[in-house]
């Protein structure tokens, strides 16, 4: 073992990286920004403030001032439902992932309770619920620890509140059901963005791109191709993936032509940004830190892993521009529950970004500019 020759390479590649300095951006700034991201979803939890869509069956007294605790005690923003309404179909029709439901006979059970009239009175509140969202789960846990530490605070056994669940689907789904298709849009999104940035830094460094031109091929011809090879991998990789929760979990899934379509416009979505990362980044290490920065806060926010109703609100607003989001959303509402209508409304948003990324990226890819 040579220290000096050790040392000598360990010099060279430091100034190499110095002198790259697209790479040493990305690579220094990627971790400060999830820092930043992450750090401001979990800074100060005990503020955290959620939505929380109430219907009071019986406005008493009691039941008002039950509402009240649930807003300052659980830090929930309170929405009111109508009591003449049918609280699953409003949450239906609103997509709206949980509505508390409080009974009619609430304040007389209550004020019995609290006057040592009946020591087993109890009432159950119902969660109707949206079991396809993200974050209903952390509202419903939420909601049960307050309620618990309710229980707490009054005497006597059993337990006054109680609740019970009512799904506003008609058919029962197991979380791996909303997992997968949010698994297959990442997937395709990685492999489509980081293969057209790997190949593509990889011709231009080697002056291959510049001598393309002088062959019968197009740039379109090579454009469409690459595209071609993107979805044949994507189908592939979606196979194996669907296999395999077949197999594995017997997953209940829909898989028709949407399943298709979404792929496509996701990899016509990210082989564009991937085209204008690599003309802008054309060194393979700095287009790859770029790619990173890209790919793991899209994976983190769009909805895939994350509730994004946990995050402050300037996030959420942020998660809802990210192509990935309406991929997601496009293939559950396809996938899962059947929603032809949903999964138009969403292709169309993802074809949009889609168009104007391919687009942006066909004018970026410039031949003459290959070394």
């Amino acid at each position: 073992m040579k220290l000096r020759v050790i040392r000598a390479n360990l010099i060279v590649k430091l100034k190499t990286f110095y002198r790259e300095r697209t790479a040493m951006f990305f690579t220094l700034a990627f971790p400060i920004i999830l820092i930043l991201v992450f750090g401001t979803i979990f800074l100060d939890r005990d503020k955290l403030s959620l939505d929380l869509y109430v219907q009071d069956l019986d406005h008493s007294q009691a039941s008002a001032r039950f509402v009240k605790t649930l807003q300052f005690n659980g830090n929930f923003k309170i929405i009111e439902v109508d009591p003449a309404t049918d609280a699953r179909e409003y949450a239906q029709k609103h997509k709206l992932n949980l509505i508390l439901v409080i009974p009619k006979d609430f304040g007389i059970l209550h004020d019995q309770r609290a006057d040592n009239k009946t020591h087993d009175a109890s009432v159950i509140l119902r969660y109707i619920y949206d079991p396809s969202s993200t974050s209903v789960k952390t509202k419903m846990e939420y909601l049960n620890m307050e309620f618990a530490g309710m229980n707490q605070r009054m005497s006597g056994r059993p337990p006054f509140y109680r609740w019970e669940e009512t799904s506003i689907l008609n058919q029962k789904y197991r979380f791996i059901e909303f997992f997968i298709p949010g698994v297959i849009a990442m997937a395709v999104m990685i492999a489509s963005l980081f293969g057209t940035v790997n190949m593509n830094t990889e011709l231009l460094q080697k002056g291959i791109i510049r001598k393309l031109s002088t062959t019968p091929i197009t740039r379109t011809d090579w454009i469409l191709s690459n595209i071609l090879y993107q979805f044949a991998l994507a189908i592939i990789s979606t196979i194996a993936m669907l296999l395999v929760s077949y197999w594995v979990f017997h997953v209940e899934l829909h898989i028709n032509g949407w399943l298709l379509g979404f792929i496509l416009l996701d990899v016509f979505a990210f082989v564009g940004i991937g085209m204008i990362l690599t003309r802008f980044v054309q060194e393979a290490q700095s287009a790859v830190a770029a790619a990173n920065a890209i790919v793991f806060p899209m994976m983190f926010l769009s909805g895939s892993f994350f509730p994004i109703e946990m995050m402050p609100g300037f996030l959420q607003t942020f998660a809802r521009v990210l192509p990935l989001y309406y991929i997601n959303e496009g293939l559950r509402a396809s996938m899962i529950f059947s929603d032809n209508l949903a999964a138009l409304r969403y292709a169309a948003i993802i074809g949009a970004f889609a168009a104007v990324f391919f687009t942006l990226g066909i004018t970026a890819t410039k031949w003459e500019e290959g070394k």
